[in-house]
């Protein structure tokens, strides 16, 4: 189906990219997914290695076959942006710029990472860090990618609060800047304390008031398994948790017809999955291995 006539965001999860890139096309055509978020490179190394020419030839012509119409990349864990230390500030900075690299290579539109955490230090320098790190990253490496700030679960980290992002974006001014928002984390947070129309409404409008809805491009789409203002970053299954079905029914209400508001973004789930043989694709084992159909169906469902 053409985005055109969805009428409503693209809905996908974060995918296994294990084996080859292009195995990620395929693990998200078995959970009917739209877009696909993936790794690109170790998530839990500061080294990022570069596709080969044949990977990326590879990847290509698989999306091009394939009904999956966005690719995102999730950036590595160890990035920390607002670091006072020198050392691990200039891996973080290379490793990011390593990542955004590889999305141009092989056309995702961009990388969605955790920009990082003052650790107790600093704050408003952290913030600073942050702001002229990305600078120094878009500038180092152009192209059409993007890179993709997401909010935390936590106060504690650079993006518990509106006014973390919208301070670094307008610092930045860069249009290859964008936002993701994770439900569970601004639920974490203390952003939305329930996820009814009201709040969704008032949520997005101090979005859009600080960095335009426009820039924001992707949704974690996430149940919480912890309660409000937790300042935990716990993912539960779609209408397991505290945000609950419910909640994402009211969202899918805000993003589609009649509102319109959120036609434009890309949602990926990032949920730990049912046990296999309860509706999960893995198989009667009972473990719990991410994304699933089952969530898959949940979230589409809240659509209509």
């Amino acid at each position: 189906m053409a985005k055109s006539l969805l009428h409503r965001p693209l809905l996908g999860a974060h995918v296994s990219a294990a084996g080859g890139l292009w195995n990620a096309i395929d693990n998200g055509e078995k959970l009917g997914a739209e877009c696909i978020q993936i790794f690109g490179a170790s998530p839990r190394s500061y080294t990022a290695k570069l596709p080969t020419a044949e990977t990326i030839v590879r990847f290509q012509q698989r999306l091009k076959e394939s009904p999956i119409k966005k690719v995102y990349q999730h950036g590595a864990y160890l990035v920390n942006l607002g670091s006072a230390d020198t050392a691990t500030l200039k891996r973080s900075i290379g490793n990011l710029a390593a990542h955004l690299e590889i999305a141009n290579l092989i056309g995702s539109e961009g990388v969605i990472f955790h920009v990082g955490s003052p650790n107790g230090g600093d704050r408003p320098a952290a913030l600073a860090s942050a702001a002229g790190a990305m600078k120094e990253i878009l500038g180092k490496i152009k192209g059409p990618a993007q890179l993709i700030m997401e909010n935390s679960g936590s106060v504690k980290k650079i993006g518990g609060s509106i006014a973390d992002l919208e301070w670094i974006f307008k610092k930045v001014n860069d249009p290859r800047l964008k936002i993701c928002i994770d439900t569970a984390h601004a639920f974490e947070a203390g952003l939305i304390e329930a996820y009814t129309p009201a709040n969704i409404k008032k949520f997005f409008g101090a979005w859009d008031e600080a960095v335009g809805l426009e820039n924001v491009v992707a949704l974690h789409a996430n149940d919480s398994k912890t309660l409000y203002n937790s300042q935990n970053d716990k993912h539960e299954n779609i209408g397991q948790g505290y945000i609950g079905i419910a909640g994402f029914r009211a969202l899918a209400g805000f993003a589609a017809k009649p509102q319109n508001r959120l036609t434009h973004t890309s949602w990926f789930l990032e949920v730990p999955g049912f046990p296999a043989g309860g509706g999960s694709a893995s198989g009667g084992d009972g473990k719990q291995n991410g994304p699933d159909k089952q969530n898959m169906d949940l979230l589409k469902s809240c659509f209509g």
